[in-house]
C-alpha cells in the first residue's frame, strides 16, 4: 500500500493525542467514550464520534493506527480526501450505531476505539482493489477469504460475547465501509463482485438470524430453539434477565434526565419492576 496521505496522517495525530489524554485522565475518557445510557437518554450523540478517537491502551491504539497507515494512503489516493473522510467517519458512526442498537437495553455498555472506522477501510480496500491480500507479520490471505473469515469471527463474537472486543462495531463499520466504497465507485460491482459477495452473503445471513432469533443471542447460539426454553428454570432466568435490563435502563434514564422525563407507560413499568 502507498504511504499515508495528509488526511490519514492528520487522523493518526489527532487520534494519538486524544487517546493519550484519555489514558491519562479517567474523567475525560468517561465523558467522551461510547456509552449506551448517555447516548440514548442523555442525547449525548457526540459520543458516537468522540469515542472513535479514544483507546483503552497503547496496543489497542497502535494496532488501529498501523492498520490506518497500511490502508489509508491507497484509499485516499483512489477516492480523494473528502470521500476518504466520508468513508472513515461513516464507518465509525455506522459501527457505533449498530452497537447502540445491539446493546440498546444495556445502558452501562461502554466501548472506545477507531476499530469500526478501521474495519470500514479494510472492507473498502477489499472491494476497491481486486487481488488484494490482507494480513500481518508475513501471514496474508486473499481479500475475499479474509473478509469472509472476518464476518464469521465477528458474528461468533457478537453472539457468544466471550471477550471484551467490540465485534459489533467492527462488523457494522466494515459493512458501512464496503457499502460506501460501492456507492463511490459503482463499477467495482462488475470487476470485483466475488470478494464483495464473500462478505455480503455471510453478513446478510447473520443479520437475518440476529433479527429473527433474538432469543438466540441471549442463549449464545442463534441456532438454538427460540420458540420456547428447555426448562422452567430457563424461562425464569431469562425473564429475570430481561426485567433487570429493563429496570437498569429506566434508572439510567432517571439519573440522566430526571423522573419526570419518564412516560406514563415507563412510570408504570418502573412501579411493576420495583416491587
Amino acid at each position: 500500500m502507498d504511504d499515508l496521505g495528509i488526511i490519514g496522517l492528520g487522523l493518526v495525530v489527532a487520534t494519538g493525542l486524544v487517546s493519550y489524554r484519555g489514558m491519562q485522565d479517567a474523567a475525560y475518557f468517561d465523558r467522551y467514550a461510547f456509552e449506551v445510557g448517555p447516548i440514548r437518554h442523555g442525547r449525548q450523540y457526540q459520543r458516537l464520534l468522540s469515542s472513535g478517537f479514544l483507546h483503552v491502551g497503547w496496543w489497542h491504539l497502535g494496532f488501529n493506527m498501523l492498520t490506518l497507515w497500511c490502508f489509508g494512503g491507497a484509499l485516499e489516493a483512489v477516492v480523494g480526501m473528502q470521500n476518504f473522510l466520508l468513508l472513515y467517519f461513516g464507518s465509525m458512526i455506522g459501527g457505533n450505531l449498530f452497537s447502540l442498537w445491539l446493546h440498546r437495553h444495556e445502558p452501562r455498555y461502554t466501548a472506545a476505539g477507531a476499530s469500526g472506522a478501521i474495519s470500514g477501510l479494510i472492507f473498502a480496500s477489499i472491494a476497491l482493489f481486486p487481488g488484494i491480500e490482507v494480513g500481518l507479520f508475513g501471514l496474508y490471505l486473499p481479500g475475499w477469504l479474509y473478509g469472509a473469515l472476518y464476518v464469521i469471527v465477528a458474528a461468533y463474537g457478537i453472539v457468544t460475547r466471550h471477550s471484551n472486543i467490540g465485534h459489533d462495531a467492527h462488523l457494522g463499520g466494515g459493512l458501512v465501509g464496503l457499502a460506501t466504497a460501492v456507492l463511490l465507485v459503482p463499477e467495482i460491482l462488475r470487476v470485483n463482485y466475488l470478494p464483495i459477495l464473500a462478505i455480503v452473503v455471510p453478513a446478510a445471513v447473520f443479520l437475518y438470524l440476529l433479527v429473527s432469533r433474538p432469543a438466540g443471542r441471549r442463549l449464545g447460539n442463534l441456532f438454538a430453539a427460540t420458540a420456547h426454553y428447555q426448562t422452567t428454570d430457563d424461562r425464569y432466568h431469562a425473564r429475570k434477565r430481561e426485567e433487570e435490563a429493563a429496570l437498569d435502563e429506566l434508572l439510567e434514564k432517571i439519573s440522566l434526565t430526571g423522573l419526570e422525563s419518564l412516560s406514563k407507560w415507563e412510570k408504570q413499568q418502573l412501579d411493576e419492576l420495583s416491587r
